[in-house]
């Protein structure tokens, strides 16, 4: 009964997360999850007592994806830090760029408060790294606040590239060079690719 049980919660994050990356965040509600799981609207609630629990549990997903594609970028402890920055940066916008429904719900400032799951514990970890690689190409600054106003405007390049909004901008349809722009900023002047 037990594995059954466990088996129906897995099958429901499953549900979402492809719900999630076929029709988006508005998609995600539990009557609709429940359906496509095969189950009645109120089983997800004997594993998820609310909906932020099971948005929760889909976006620990994202972020538990994003975490092997920035532990699969190659360099590690010995890696040029500022070439580092760049790659994990290019991962972070191909993910958002080719997850748009999953990235919209993984920064949902309600999930990350809530507290459901642990998603902080899974979130944090990734900006630790962006912390200790920035601390490394800028030794003497607050290393923290470099990250988090480099993640700030990573996440709107993620956003306003989606929207089409850059790329009609600047007549680009490619978004390294305001990559390197945005590195050069905040890391100084350097080969970020």
């Amino acid at each position: 009964m037990r594995d059954e049980e466990s088996g129906l919660r897995a099958r429901l994050v499953d549900v979402g997360v492809e719900l999630v990356a076929r029709e988006g965040v508005q998609a995600l509600t539990l009557r609709e999850i429940a359906r496509r799981a095969g189950v009645s609207h109120g089983a997800p609630r004997r594993h998820f007592p609310t909906h932020l629990e099971l948005l929760s549990a889909i976006a620990r997903r994202g972020f538990a994806e994003l975490g092997e594609r920035v532990a699969a970028v190659p360099g590690g402890g010995d890696a040029d830090p500022r070439r580092r920055i760049g790659e994990l940066a290019r991962v972070y916008l191909e993910f958002a760029s080719g997850n748009p429904g999953m990235y919209e719900l993984m920064f949902r400032h309600d999930l990350l408060e809530s507290g459901h799951l642990g998603l902080r514990d899974t979130s944090l970890p990734l900006f630790g790294v962006l912390v200790d690689l920035v601390g490394r190409v800028r030794p003497g600054t607050d290393a923290r606040a470099v990250a988090g106003a480099l993640w700030a405007n990573l996440h709107g390049l993620a956003q306003l590239w989606r929207w089409g909004s850059l790329q009609l901008a600047t007549g680009s349809q490619d978004f390294g060079p305001l990559l390197d722009t945005v590195l050069t900023a905040h890391l100084g002047a350097g080969d970020a690719r």
